[in-house]
């Protein structure tokens, strides 16, 4: 061990040092000064050759007027339901943040941007991946996180850089994605190319010597062609909430044929991730007596980092994805995706624990009467190495056709998945972290992670094709019929490697065949109301988290269905939404031991959670914009449970009973416009049930922003968490990761 310098990661590979940090914008302006050079030479032409918008074919002057994320909070089409479509026609609950939301609201990451949005919870875990929660029911674990529709199941810290929206599908979803979707599903639409020539480039500066720069360049290269380019950095001693940020982002998007009967893209991704990571803080009770019930946080800053200076949470990701449209008409088309990815993840964390009694001051055990700063904490060590490749394909048609007398929306495709994964462990004994105090966080203390030597112990490999067909039959006015069928064929391939020399290989295999279903019936009485009752199914397998055993390898896939009732309402004029979905997702067949033998998994368990999602979204008048959803969850109980797991006849762990997030802008001049907001949810267990609930919280946020030239150079200030609210924000059994702290961060815009 070493005593480095004071810094919560080791920020290892060629970064920038910290003396050129200054430099960073200018060298944005240089390159979208670049960039704007090329779009005047690739626009400028004499004045007998230039041609007015409205001189091109109709097609193309909607397609230069596609809307963007950035223009408003409302969105009113999505293509999560396959096929472009009327979020009217969506029977099914959904939220979209747009990218103008993600803006006012600072939100620099994917787990900011779920958090932002109700019904969401965070899992914490020994192995640091954490889980996303939808209904209490798992998202990241089981792969329902999607980029432009197709799986995006690593797990790595998601950037917004290059993001138009994130859309989140609430309840079962397997016809439209296959294997998961139980809770939901998590949608990231990637920024495209447009028929436009605008820039941006925005840098913020923050609390933690946070600095941030994003370059948005897009360029009209002709009549039918675009190149979009998207650049990111982001430095910061701390997130708020302990872990240290550094990271790069580049990205681009180039379409051509845009408007025409064939349309192609290109689409070029890489992250690169080489942050910090504060692993939690351990639970606490009053006194060594208290009931297990009164356990609560440690009252620690949010910024209290009790883990090594050369932790890391180091990762990247990167794909190429290919993209054809074939129009056969106005209302025919169909979309075809090829998608190569890769990820790598390198994790070398401390999890912070009470030392025992017998190493504390007086010989006498931690609780919050006996806390001091000079209370010793020890560190376990955590590591996690992967890496993961995927290769996707995915076509899927979408027609609009009238037969026997009724209009038709025929949705039709086919997808095939690859996935690999390989998990690496560490060889030989590993030497002891040193302990540190209560009173002592941030410390300098480091361990050259360099020193680490890994095998590999494990290698996954799944392959899977599904087909599905859809139809939305318009039977009578105002009334249609939804009816949808998908078949999914997977096979996962699993081999274990022995630390011993010569190395015995344990191979597991998965098969799975299902069928999901889903249906709905809408009354739409008028362009503005729309009412829907939809069932759905979704399955999971055993193979979800890439890992197979002697225990699960030949259990079925647990089986969930999702049955709601809602309704959506617009205003007359279009710009204010309010959609209403009362819901019940159940799990049939939950796997669990079985408790008449460790070695066996039985599909006996049940649960179910009944409720109310709302939101509204849009504009109240020209200057007053809303976003806002909530949800409550009154009922949710495990029906069925085994020894051992959570209790028959309890709530499931992270299921609180309400949560929602409230945000408002208004436009008080033509310069200046200001907002705030609300993010709030109730009490909620940890995983497991361990007797005790995570208290309530309600935490506010601020936004200033002027406009010194309008559409060209502004100003925004946003403070989230102003009171700096302790609480708890990832959970597990034995500790919690706490919700980000205050932070102020004062960003410039310039667009040209």
């Amino acid at each position: 061990m070493s005593q480095g310098p004071n810094k919560r990661s080791a920020k290892t590979g060629a970064r920038l040092p910290s003396s050129l940090k200054p430099l960073l914008p200018l060298g944005a302006l240089a390159a979208g000064f670049g960039l704007a050079t090329a779009s005047f030479a690739q626009t400028a032409a004499p004045a007998a050759e230039t041609k007015t918008e409205s001189s091109l074919p109709v097609v193309r002057t909607k397609a230069s007027a596609e809307r963007s994320g950035k223009d408003d909070y409302q969105a009113t089409d999505t293509r999560i339901g396959k096929g472009k479509q009327d979020i009217r026609d969506i029977p099914q609950s959904i939220t979209i943040v747009t990218e103008k939301v993600m803006d006012d609201r600072k939100l620099d990451n994917v787990k900011e941007v779920l958090k932002n949005t109700a019904g969401i919870t965070f899992q914490a875990a020994e192995g640091g991946e954490e889980d996303i929660k939808l209904r209490g029911i798992s998202l990241q674990s089981t792969g329902d996180i999607f980029i432009d529709g197709m799986r995006d199941p690593a797990f790595y810290d998601r950037d917004t850089f290059f993001l138009d929206r994130v859309e989140l599908l609430r309840g079962s979803a397997s016809m439209l994605f296959g294997r998961g979707s139980t809770g939901g599903a998590v949608n990231q639409v990637t920024k495209q190319a447009r028929l436009v020539n605008e820039n941006q480039i925005d840098v913020s500066m923050g609390n933690h010597s946070a600095l941030r720069t994003i370059g948005d360049f897009n360029v009209r290269t002709g009549d039918a062609s675009a190149l979009r380019v998207s650049t990111m950095l982001t430095q910061a001693d701390s997130n708020g909430d302990g872990s240290a940020i550094d990271k790069l982002g580049l990205a681009g998007s180039y379409r051509f044929g845009i408007g025409e009967q064939d349309e192609f893209a290109v689409t070029l991704y890489a992250l690169d991730n080489r942050n910090g990571i504060n692993y939690g803080v351990p639970w606490i009770r009053p006194t060594l007596s208290s009931p297990t019930m009164q356990t609560t946080v440690t009252p620690a800053d949010p910024d209290a980092y009790y883990g090594m200076a050369s932790d890391q949470n180091h990762g990247s990701a990167k794909f190429a994805m290919l993209t054809h449209t074939h129009r056969f008409s106005n209302k025919v088309e169909l979309l075809t995706k090829l998608r190569y990815a890769t990820y790598t993840r390198d994790m070398r964390a401390s999890l912070p624990r009470f030392g025992g009694a017998a190493s504390q001051p007086g010989g006498v055990g931690v609780s919050l009467a006996t806390l001091s700063p000079n209370t010793v904490m020890t560190r376990n060590l955590m590591l996690k190495k992967q890496d993961m490749q995927t290769v996707t394909a995915q076509t899927d048609l979408n027609a609009g056709f009238s037969a026997l007398g009724m209009n038709h929306v025929l949705q039709a495709g086919a997808d095939f998945a690859q996935e690999k994964k390989q998990v690496f462990a560490v060889i030989g004994a590993q030497p002891a972290k040193p302990s540190t105090t209560f009173g002592a966080p941030n410390t300098s203390a480091s361990y050259d992670e360099s020193l680490r030597s890994f095998r590999t112990s494990s290698e996954y490999t799944s392959k899977g094709y599904g087909a599905y067909l859809q139809d939305m039959i318009e039977i009578a006015p105002a009334w249609k019929l939804l009816a949808g069928l998908r078949y999914d064929n997977l096979k996962g391939d699993y081999d274990g490697y022995s630390a011993t020399t010569p190395i015995v290989t344990t191979n597991y295999v998965m098969k799975v065949s299902e069928w999901s279903k889903r249906a709905a019936v809408l009354f739409q009485p008028t362009a503005q109301l729309s009412f829907h009752l939809l069932g759905a199914t979704s399955f999971n397998t055993s193979g979800d988290a890439y890992s197979l055993g002697a225990q699960n390898k030949d259990v079925p896939p647990e089986k969930s269905i999702n049955v709601e009732l809602g309704a959506k309402f617009d205003t007359a004029d279009g710009k204010l939404s309010t959609r209403v979905g009362i819901f019940r997702s159940t799990k049939l067949h939950e796997r669990n031991t079985d408790p008449l033998n460790n070695n066996v998994i039985i599909l006996s368990g049940k649960r179910h959670a009944a409720g109310l999602d709302v939101d509204v979204v849009g504009r109240i008048t020209p200057e007053w914009e809303v976003f806002s959803n909530f949800t409550w969850m009154p009922v949710a109980k495990i029906d069925i449970g085994a020894q051992g797991s959570e209790g028959q006849g309890t709530r499931p762990s992270l299921t609180p009973r309400y949560s929602g997030t409230l945000w408002t802008t208004y436009q008080l001049t033509p310069q200046l416009r200001i907002g705030g907001g609300l993010n709030a949810r109730s009490g909620q267990q940890p995983n497991r049930n361990p007797g005790f609930y995570a208290s309530k919280f309600v935490t506010g946020d601020l936004m200033a922003e002027y406009s010194v030239i309008r559409d060209t150079l502004v100003f925004k200030l946003n403070v989230n968490n102003v009171s700096n609210k302790l609480y708890a924000d990832q959970l597990y059994t034995t500790f919690y990761v706490p919700g980000t702290g205050r932070l102020v961060n004062l960003t410039g815009t310039y667009k040209f």
